[in-house]
């Protein structure tokens, strides 16, 4: 069963123990690193030249361990790694989707962090044997290298939690966390995860194997202090969540079900990420433009697009769907401002309140015309 990104945070917050207390989670990591990493480096003594060097290679052995990790097992489905697939692939990246990046309490930790015996399995089951190996050659290149390995995995945690901070946190300021965030934000995106950017800390491998993908982020293109104006609708439709989110986010078919839809200018079917197309408008009793790019499409789950139009208007229209039954429940929420002091008072007296007609008219003809264009294909039981 599909469902939408909020729906399935409900759920597994709900599954969370009762007694999970994700400081002590925190806590425990933490506290076991730095004495793992203290225990391997108190065996270092009168490290030489050439010896330093364990620490950057341990670091890049480390990077490209996670970078391996995470592609092959963390997004394709081996039968040794089963568990690890259905934490990653499937809660976390359920959990965190585009738009929903960002952790809301600390108990989310559960999804973010490792489990806190891995820190101990990594540390004794891989890296103790190792150190033990490499203290047969050279005592001091074996220290740093197991302190280093530990280091690599506390980083990760730490880097990786830094990637689900809410945006006014100062730490997401700090240029080399801002860089990562958002190649972690791009990895988030159905149709990216699993093929781009796999490293958490530093994008060395994704570079290297060529997996390294990046766009900019959206700046808002008129900024003000003025809250969007926001509305949701949501109707039931005969049709799986698929073929309905489908029909939906194929923008040359909006004219056929928006009553504020006049032509659409754009690729046929439904349009993925970065795709872009332009539509003119009747919205509240005025006409318009707007030209859009899409932000993120997760077929069957949800869809996003984002618009800058006429009068210093910008919005962001999202879909998302959830299987209900044998049809789908389908969620339409528009948010948007004006830039204008003129228009916004215009909006407040009259605007609003006929584009929120506009909107709830538009889900009854949604419904309508996709159940019958639907019915012919055979999707709806």
């Amino acid at each position: 069963m599909r469902q939408t990104t909020q729906a399935f945070r409900t759920r597994y917050r709900a599954d969370i123990h009762r007694l999970y207390n994700p400081w002590l989670h925190g806590a425990f990591v933490l506290l076991f690193g730095i004495v793992a990493i203290g225990g391997f480096w108190r065996t270092v003594q009168q490290v030489q030249p050439l010896e330093w060097l364990a620490v950057p290679l341990t670091l890049l052995f480390f990077n490209f361990g996670v970078y391996m990790v995470h592609r092959h097992l963390g997004h394709h489905k081996k039968s040794f790694a089963r568990m690890f697939y259905a934490r990653h692939a499937g809660d976390h990246h359920s959990f965190f989707a585009p738009g929903h990046m960002t952790y809301d309490s600390a108990r989310d930790w559960r999804v973010i962090l490792f489990p806190a015996w891995l820190i101990v399995v990594h540390t004794v089951v891989i890296t103790l044997p190792l150190w033990w190996l490499f203290s047969r050659v050279n005592a001091n290149v074996a220290g740093l290298f197991g302190g280093c390995m530990v280091l690599g995995y506390l980083t990760y945690e730490v880097f990786h939690a830094c990637e689900h901070l809410p945006p006014r946190n100062p730490v997401t300021k700090l240029p080399w966390i801002r860089q990562m965030r958002r190649l972690h934000e791009l990895h988030h995106r159905r149709e990216v995860m699993q093929e781009r950017n796999f490293n958490i800390v530093f994008p060395l491998m994704d570079y290297l194997f060529g997996t390294l993908y990046w766009e900019p982020e959206h700046a808002n293109p008129h900024p003000t202090r003025t809250p969007m104006t926001r509305m949701q609708h949501q109707i039931e439709i005969a049709g799986n969540p698929i073929a309905v989110l489908a029909y939906a986010s194929s923008v040359t078919r909006w004219p056929e079900w928006h009553p504020s839809s006049l032509k659409v200018d754009g690729q046929a079917g439904p349009l993925h990420a970065g795709s872009r197309f332009e539509e003119d408008i009747r919205a509240g009793g005025r006409d318009g433009h707007l030209s859009w790019e899409v932000e993120e499409y997760l077929p069957g789950r949800r869809w996003s697009a984002q618009a800058r139009g006429d009068h210093g208007l910008s919005l962001v229209v999202t879909y998302e769907c959830e299987a209900l039954g044998d049809g789908t429940r389908f969620v339409r929420t528009l948010e948007y401002q004006f830039r204008g002091l003129g228009m916004r008072i215009a909006n407040q007296l009259l605007l609003k309140r006929r584009i929120e007609h506009e909107s709830a008219a538009s889900m009854r003809a949604l419904r309508d015309m996709a159940q019958r264009h639907l019915a012919p294909a055979g999707v709806i039981a």
